[in-house]
């Protein structure tokens, strides 16, 4: 297992190395992201993490939300398609099938208020053929409740410490002691606050960041985020750093210019410009 002293520090310079893949000439080449959450208590959280997946550059969203809200969701994300999820004792539509088995990548969680309906929409998840499963906020919690065999292969779990915690079922002492044992045991990439680690023991540390990324709705925009990266085509630990970082430097962006009280959908909006400086046309050193 590293110790918390080999984890590789985030940097512009790292991430100019990985690059990013090229964009091609339309919105297809690019990737597309499906995001299922939503509630009546909660209709924006699919569409920060929509519109997060198309600020760092995936090519089109879709999103699948509960039927009372889908028409507000449609209203204020027009950049979005926008499917009705079925009830929880119905099954999956075809067409709504078809959507998510041809997305890139699909986000679960964000927005969904009942932990039982998050199963219910792991348990639909497992059935069907995706190409990489990104699972965030009560979805989170969920996941012991459905095999690992029966999910993708292609995991990655977006975590706030609480829910790390659920999933070890302890509290969590040290981020990068403990976070490797859990990702190997779910086989899957694990982001959580200022650490993303992988399966293979992989772990990468965070500096960037600060008290302002505590805003309600951020975990919506680091989630969509890293499901952008997913749906362009990246490797789940890359994306979920990549992820994870654009997320942070977009909060210290923010902090610069105008302190800590700025909102998750400006966090949103500004990952463009935080991608930029990583991105391999304008790589910076460290």
């Amino acid at each position: 297992m590293p110790a918390p002293s080999e984890a590789t520090r985030v940097t512009p310079h790292l991430l100019h190395g990985w690059g990013l893949p090229d964009p091609g000439e339309s919105k297809k080449s690019r990737g597309t992201a499906m995001i299922i959450g939503g509630s009546p208590l909660s209709a924006g959280a699919v569409v920060l993490a929509g519109e997060a997946a198309l600020r760092i550059g995936a090519g089109k969203v879709a999103v699948t939300t509960d039927a009372s809200i889908v028409d507000v969701v449609r209203i204020g994300f027009p950049e979005a398609g926008a499917y009705e999820s079925p009830p929880s004792d119905e099954p999956v539509s075809d067409d709504l099938r078809d959507a998510i088995e041809g997305a890139d990548a699909v986000l679960v969680g964000p927005g969904l208020d009942d932990p039982e309906h998050s199963t219910v929409w792991l348990r639909r998840l497992a059935d069907l053929d995706i190409s990489c499963l990104v699972v965030d906020a009560f979805a989170v919690g969920a996941l012991r409740d459905v095999p690992r065999a029966d999910l993708p292969t292609s995991l990655i779990v977006n975590a706030n410490l609480d829910e790390a915690e659920l999933l070890l079922g302890r509290p969590v002492d040290d981020l990068f002691a403990d976070l490797p044992q859990l990702a190997r045991e779910l086989d899957a990439v694990i982001h959580c606050y200022s650490a993303v680690v992988s399966p293979s023991g992989e772990v990468w540390r965070l500096d960037d960041g600060g008290p302002g990324l505590g805003t309600a709705g951020s975990g919506d925009v680091v989630a969509g985020a890293i499901t952008g990266f997913a749906a362009r085509g990246i490797a789940p630990e890359r994306a979920a750093v990549w992820g994870a970082w654009a997320h942070a430097r977009a909060g210290d962006r923010l902090a610069e210019r105008m302190g800590l009280g700025y909102l998750a959908r400006e966090l949103a909006r500004e990952l463009p410009a935080a991608v930029l400086e990583a991105s391999p046309a304008l790589g910076t050193e460290d």
